[in-house]
């Protein structure tokens, strides 16, 4: 030990001399795993390698000690080399991915990953999917520990911050070595596709809800329909949900099977729905856009009206008519009105109602309830809906549907506590009352109208279509 000592001192001069080039040797090979293998030092290794570096400053007290401190220094990247080989390959994982296609503007979307461990020895894994951008994931992240020749399945949650197609191309996993000194991360493609539409799951609810005669829970009042009971449509097997007056004795003893009757109200009306998708519906509300509400009370009334019997279109226009969706019945008439819609978004543009009216005119010559979803903030626009809809007067039922802007209505109800805000509520107020006066214009010309919150849009518009099919306004 002594002579190596001697022999290593008499070469300290070489060594310092290429000190550098004895750095940049040891670091190449840590560069080029993780350009080419992705495989990189984990926390574990570095602090490893810190030992030689403490150790290295002993040599200021006694330099006979150098021997030691170089067997050290190699012994700790030999260890080092050897745990590199004990990091899991790619080929002993296989990931997949479940998931539907279809998901609903902000609600959860559950997301299945299977990961399976075709090897023979245990290891942990670090899991995260490949989420857009536009998407929140809870949990985030999964840590397994995956047992020899064993299959693991985890879920998760996705919630959509805005519509559109996305589409997730793999999954990302990150495995660690037998000693935890290296990490090396894999990719495995997993591409699945998914299309976010705006709500959804409210359609179902209502569906429920209506079976069960509970609409009232999603604040849809109950509308006395006159012919209810007097127009026959058909016969059908009762169900637990049924009316028994409705009860037919007859049919029932003669199928030996309880019978009741189907009635049904005038049907072939029709309604359109004209959506704005300009300038003045990008400001939000609950985290979403004012379209994105719009929507998603398009869509709902949609889903009654034709469980009604009527048919639905949709013009969606911005400074130009952007899409048309020909008024048909039938429950398939969601698809298209969905497929016309899921993709849509708010531009940055003033919105053309002369071109939107007069799509409509061209397109649509049937008497129809015509729905326009739209926002007021100062008077050209409101006069210019004032009059495209005072226009229609007569040849159809005009509704005219305005969104409230909530920073609006709580600056003229906060109590000022300062000049500054009495200012600002004093203006809000005078915003309000000339709204007040916009609306009341509206129906003096014979148009309908609406003004709602936009995140309360859906049962007030329901409301009143149904109020309308009971006063047999078409």
């Amino acid at each position: 030990m002594d002579r190596l000592n001697q022999l290593l001192t008499q070469n300290a001069d070489f060594l310092n001399q290429y000190a550098v080039l004895i750095v940049a040797l040891a670091v190449a090979p840590l560069a080029l795993l993780g350009f080419s293998r992705k495989i990189y030092p984990h926390v574990t290794q570095i602090a490893l390698f810190s030992i030689p570096v403490i150790l290295t400053l002993t040599l200021l007290i006694d330099k006979r000690l150098l021997a030691l401190v170089l067997i050290i220094d190699l012994l700790i990247p030999l260890i080092a080399l050897v745990d590199l080989f004990t990091i899991p390959r790619q080929k002993q994982l296989k990931v997949e991915r479940q998931a539907l296609k279809i998901a609903s503007l902000q609600k959860p979307h559950r997301v299945t990953l299977q990961i399976s461990n075709i090897g023979s020895r245990p290891f942990t894994a670090w899991v995260r999917d490949d989420i857009p951008q536009e998407f929140t994931a809870d949990p985030k992240e999964f840590v397994l520990k995956l047992g020899a020749q064993s299959r693991t399945t985890v879920h998760y949650e996705l919630t959509a911050s805005r519509r559109g197609a996305y589409a997730m191309h793999c999954v990302h996993v990150r495995v660690r070595s037998w000693l935890g000194l290296w990490k090396r991360f894999y990719q495995y493609d997993a591409p699945s596709a998914i299309h976010v539409y705006p709500d959804m799951k409210q359609l179902a609810e209502f569906a429920i809800l209506a079976r069960t005669n509970r609409l009232s829970l999603m604040g849809v009042r109950r509308t006395r329909k006159v012919g209810t009971e007097n127009d026959f449509e058909r016969l059908r097997d009762y169900t637990l949900d049924d009316n028994y007056k409705f009860i037919d004795w007859r049919a029932s003893a003669r199928r030996n099977k309880l019978t009741v009757k189907d009635f049904q109200t005038s049907q072939s009306q029709r309604l359109i729905f004209l959506v704005d998708c300009g300038r003045l519906m990008t400001n939000q509300a609950a985290g979403i856009s004012l379209l994105d509400h719009a929507l998603n009370a398009v869509l709902m009334l949609s889903y009654v009206a034709l469980r009604q019997g009527d048919s639905v279109g949709m013009i969606c226009f911005a400074d130009k008519v952007l899409s048309f969706v020909p008024p048909r019945g039938g429950m398939n008439q969601m698809n298209q009105l969905l497929h016309s819609s899921f993709d849509r978004f708010p531009e940055l543009v003033e919105s053309r109602y002369d071109d939107a009216f007069l799509y409509l005119h061209t397109h649509c010559k049937k008497r129809s309830l015509v729905v326009l979803i739209t926002n007021v903030i100062d008077e050209v626009n409101s006069h210019q809906i004032q009059s495209y809809l005072g226009n229609v007067v007569g040849q159809h039922l005009p509704l005219g549907v305005l969104l409230r802007d909530h920073h609006l209505f709580d600056a003229a109800d906060r109590d000022p506590r300062s000049e500054e805000e009495l200012f600002r509520g004093a203006a809000a107020a005078e915003i309000l009352s000339w709204r007040h006066q916009v609306l009341r214009d509206l129906e003096h010309t014979g148009v309908l109208s609406l003004d709602v919150f936009p995140e309360d849009m859906t049962a007030p518009l329901v409301n009143q279509y149904l109020n309308i099919k009971a006063r047999h306004l078409l």
